[in-house]
């Protein structure tokens, strides 16, 4: 059975081979790409998606939407992606042009044609939480939404507190995660360590030996250093592939609960911090405000703490061959 998906997106190394994994899996209809500033300012976000579509040979609509977070400045991450996100490398400019038209409209239209739809998420969350204040009746017509972003109860990655997703528009994440929207949290932590690609895994990907499999690795080189200097570990390490192998088969998870969900956003010291009810105290009767509220949601947020590493490479694999 075929399945839609909606790809919201700020298109740098790790996006890339994302949105490889969908545009190439058979049972996966990608109805609509969007892009959101991020990683990478909106346009080269966009021209990045473009251009992976021109090598898959998706000729579906990518739409373009914010350029800065809600309330914020935009901050970007090609300190770690490159300057223009896909690591540097002088790829050409892609064939096709993006689509008119703008991305939360298109997220909301989308949603309406396509009830039952699985959002996935793999930048900050501003599109999405606009898409939702203007059109809330989008929320019960998305079957899923599996967002990459968060760091629940473990280190952050662009400071000791938060994962850059959430830290960077953190309002825009609260509104999200309290929207209602059925929430599954896939966090930084889940592609550190063994999920890295290691050597073996990159030589094995080498060994596929097509301009696909070559463009995953290559566009990932300076992310593989910046992974060096920030966490010490030697490999590519690929969020946002693995919420979208998450997307794709939910059985690769190995260990997910659901609980009260928020995000900070006044904190200059723990700004954009996902915090997790993991004792489910939030209902306790001493709470009030927005514990409170969260724990009454319909939709409590799903939380990925583990998932099958050698799952997770194994459809890479099959993917990009």
């Amino acid at each position: 059975m075929t399945r839609d998906f909606i790809i919201d997106t700020d298109t740098a190394s790790d996006d890339a081979v994302a949105l490889i994994m969908a545009f190439k899996h058979p049972g996966i209809r990608v109805r609509a790409v969007t892009i959101v500033a991020g990683n990478v300012p909106v346009e080269q976000g966009a021209q990045n998606a473009r251009f992976v579509a021109d090598h898959c040979q998706f000729d579906g609509p990518i739409y373009i939407g914010c350029d800065r977070p809600m309330n914020r400045p935009a901050e970007d991450a090609q300190w770690f992606h490159g300057r223009d996100g896909l690591g540097d490398q002088n790829y050409p400019p892609p064939k096709r042009a993006v689509t008119p038209g703008h991305a939360v409209d298109a997220i909301i239209q989308t949603i309406h044609e396509h009830p039952g739809l699985t959002l996935v998420t793999l930048g900050p969350l501003t599109n999405i939480a606009l898409a939702v204040l203007r059109d809330p009746t989008i929320i019960p017509k998305v079957s899923r939404c599996v967002a990459m972003g968060g760091n629940p109860c473990c280190v952050g990655n662009v400071t000791p507190a938060a994962e850059y997703n959430i830290w960077c528009d953190p309002e825009a994440a609260q509104i999200v995660v309290s929207s209602g929207l059925p929430i599954e949290l896939v966090g930084w932590h889940l592609c550190r360590g063994d999920a890295n690609l290691l050597a073996d895994d990159i030589a094995r990907i080498r060994a596929i030996n097509t301009p696909v499999a070559h463009f995953a690795i290559d566009c990932n080189r300076v992310a593989m250093e910046a992974n060096r200097i920030q966490s010490g570990e030697i490999g590519i390490a690929l969020p946002d592939p693995t919420a979208m192998a998450v997307a794709i088969d939910p059985t690769i998870c190995t260990s997910v609960t659901s609980h009260a969900l928020a995000i900070e956003c006044h904190s200059e010291l723990t700004r954009g911090q996902t915090i997790v009810d993991q004792l489910n105290v939030a209902s306790d009767a001493r709470n009030r405000g927005i514990w409170s509220s969260l724990a009454k949601r319909h939709h409590p947020a799903k939380i990925v703490w583990s998932i099958d590493i050698t799952k997770w490479k194994s459809m890479l694999f099959d993917l990009l061959a």
